[in-house]
């Protein structure tokens, strides 16, 4: 039986966006963050992208309300305590997301499961720092988590069947297709992506082609969506940079080296559009009066 109550830690746009389609589903969700204008923030985002699927006429008005109602937001973790599952979505940053577990293990009964929204970090070791490892699995959501269909279900080397089973139920429930893999590094997902992500910043570096060029290209080409500079400013460049010094580290391959350039940006603060600049130059949207 696939959880009814579900608590997420991590406000911003993962966070808000599993939010969203968990309460959308009909579940009763926590949404918690360190701080109440992380979460005056997500309410906002959340509201603003329900609007956009009554427009569309995905939705009702009363639709949203009720959505709305079922999602409540704490910066107190106490108030996991009553959940079935807790899906983490801070930093992608394994001391921090172990930090968090730590917490979360000594607060949540033993019966809650555990999963992570990380996009490259060893589900194995994050589980470790639990005495669930057993209900501790990988739930890795696309971005925009509210359009993108996929759930890229990653199991430790402890993961029980039945904590899978319960997790890819939950996915089916909020209209997601769960996918199975094993936990390494960058799992399916990423360990394919980024390498093709870095492979184009290498190739801007180098002049074979202008940003527009090398996204152009790939989008007419090989039929992607988007381009690949494109993608990565939507990821954030430092999201790209991490996941691939896990995929570094973990398999010691220098074909995994992170562009000089990519590093170069993200000590300039130039993470895409969160920052307004990164590949392309991202202006604030104009305020409404």
């Amino acid at each position: 039986m696939p959880p009814s109550t579900i608590g997420v830690v991590g406000a911003g746009q993962m966070g808000n966006g599993i939010a969203h389609v968990a309460a959308a589903a009909g579940l009763s969700v926590v949404l918690a963050d360190v701080e109440d204008r992380f979460l005056d923030r997500a309410r906002g985002a959340i509201d603003k992208n329900l609007d956009r699927e009554v427009t569309k006429g995905r939705r009702t008005a009363a639709e949203k309300s009720a959505t709305l109602e079922r999602i409540s937001t704490t910066t107190d973790l106490e108030r996991l305590s009553g959940v079935d599952l807790v899906i983490e979505a801070i930093v992608e940053e394994e001391e921090a997301k172990t930090a968090l577990f730590r917490r979360l293990d000594s607060v949540c009964p033993p019966g809650t499961i555990f999963a992570s929204n990380t996009s490259s970090i060893s589900i194995t070791r994050l589980a470790a720092a639990t005495k669930r490892a057993d209900r501790f699995i990988g739930m890795h959501f696309m971005n925009p988590v509210p359009v993108m269909d996929l759930v890229e279900v990653i199991r430790g080397i402890a993961t029980s069947d039945e904590t899978a089973r319960a997790v890819e139920e939950l996915a089916r429930k909020i209209g997601k297709t769960p996918i199975s893999c094993n936990d390494s590094p960058g799992f399916v997902s990423n360990r394919v992506l980024m390498p093709m992500v870095n492979e184009a910043i290498e190739a801007l570096r180098e002049g074979v082609g202008t940003r527009e060029a090398i996204d152009a290209i790939m989008k007419l080409g090989m039929n992607h969506p988007m381009g690949p500079l494109t993608l990565a400013d939507f990821i954030g460049l430092d999201t790209c940079l991490s996941i691939l010094r896990v995929l570094q580290q973990g398999f010691g391959d220098p074909r995994y080296r992170p562009s000089p350039l990519l590093v170069k940006m993200v000590d300039a603060g130039w993470l895409g559009r969160k920052t307004g600049k990164g590949f392309y130059e991202y202006p604030p949207a104009p305020v409404r009066s």
